[in-house]
């Protein structure tokens, strides 16, 4: 009887392994147990141990993304994107603890944090004399789902004592759709309050033209899989020149995200981009380099190194 319960128990735990696995990949399937799937869920955990202990101990970082006018060849904002400097594994990127974070509503705690740091960097540059330039700050699903993100910006321009008008919120096609009428209302709130908000990853979330014209948004920033591969394949530029087009019937700006070539910046200066932000212009850095390399020779553009004709 004691095999049979233990063996009953194992039946239950590895059930549960397999749930656990069939929640992670998505509804509407399932999942047969493997010990492989014990590997991954033991690894899932240890890393949302590790994100907690990481908002405890201050191990994230901002660095920072230069966004650049097509037209002027200046310099016209900065993405904040997040780091963890984690003690173990060195610097990890967002697409390794992001989705982990989004599924397990840490995010919001660690949203909260980019968003503080983010503006009191932004305020900090301008108050040392450096031209002032809007930062822009990824906004969750689950801030937006909170209620309180109305709130929370409220509170943070008023501490950072940075301008409304030098911040500007990104939110995702996709996060946009699954509640548009009620990120309408929010979204609505931001712009009275004169932050710049703008959709980020535009082009696969599949939005509605109808609901698009009733967004207060100010800019579309087109998704890097349609940039990449715009020297060699012509749907994808098809698909720029559609969102550019779209995008100036509509009034709003454009920005092509992940640009990496001079022959991509061309192709989009014939098609009408406003600005573009990649690695061709310079690649996410901490807020020293990035004051250094940009905010300092922001009156000369042509002497930062990494922007090219």
């Amino acid at each position: 009887f004691e095999d049979a319960d233990a063996m009953g128990e194992e039946i239950v735990n590895n059930a549960s392994v397999a749930l656990q696995e069939s929640k992670s990949n998505g509804k509407n399937q399932y999942q047969l147990f493997n010990e492989s799937m014990r590997s991954r869920l033991t690894a899932r955990l240890r890393l949302e141990q590790d994100l907690k202990i990481a908002l405890q101990e201050g191990q994230f970082e901002v660095y920072f993304q230069p966004k650049i006018n097509i037209e002027t060849r200046r310099i016209t904002g900065s993405e904040a994107l997040v780091r963890w400097n984690h003690p173990e594994k060195g610097l990890v990127g967002p697409n390794d603890f992001i989705p982990l974070a989004e599924e397990t509503g840490l995010i919001s705690e660690l949203g909260l944090w980019v968003l503080i740091s983010s503006c009191v960097q932004a305020k900090a540059w301008i108050d040392k004399g450096n031209t002032p330039i809007p930062v822009s700050v990824n906004l969750s699903g689950r801030q937006l789902e909170n209620g309180d993100i109305i709130e929370q910006v409220e509170q943070v321009l008023s501490q950072s004592g940075l301008s409304s008008q030098y911040l500007e919120l990104e939110i995702t096609e996709s996060i946009i759709m699954k509640r548009p009428e009620e990120v309408i209302l929010i979204l609505h709130k931001l712009k009275k309050m004169g932050v710049k908000l703008s959709i980020d990853d535009f082009g696969t979330g599949y939005s509605s033209l109808n609901y698009l014209r009733k967004f207060p948004i100010d800019l579309l920033k087109i998704d890097k899989a349609f940039v990449r591969d715009i020297e060699t394949n012509n749907e994808d530029r098809l698909i720029v020149k559609g969102i550019i087009a779209l995008a100036k019937s509509l009034n709003l700006e454009v920005l092509a995200e992940g640009v990496e070539t001079g022959e991509q910046q061309k192709l989009l200066v014939e098609e009408g981009c406003d600005y573009i932000q990649g690695y061709y212009i310079g690649k996410p850095m901490k807020a020293e380099e990035f004051e250094r390399e940009f905010l300092l020779r922001n009156n000369n553009i042509e002497q930062i190194s990494n922007y090219r004709k």
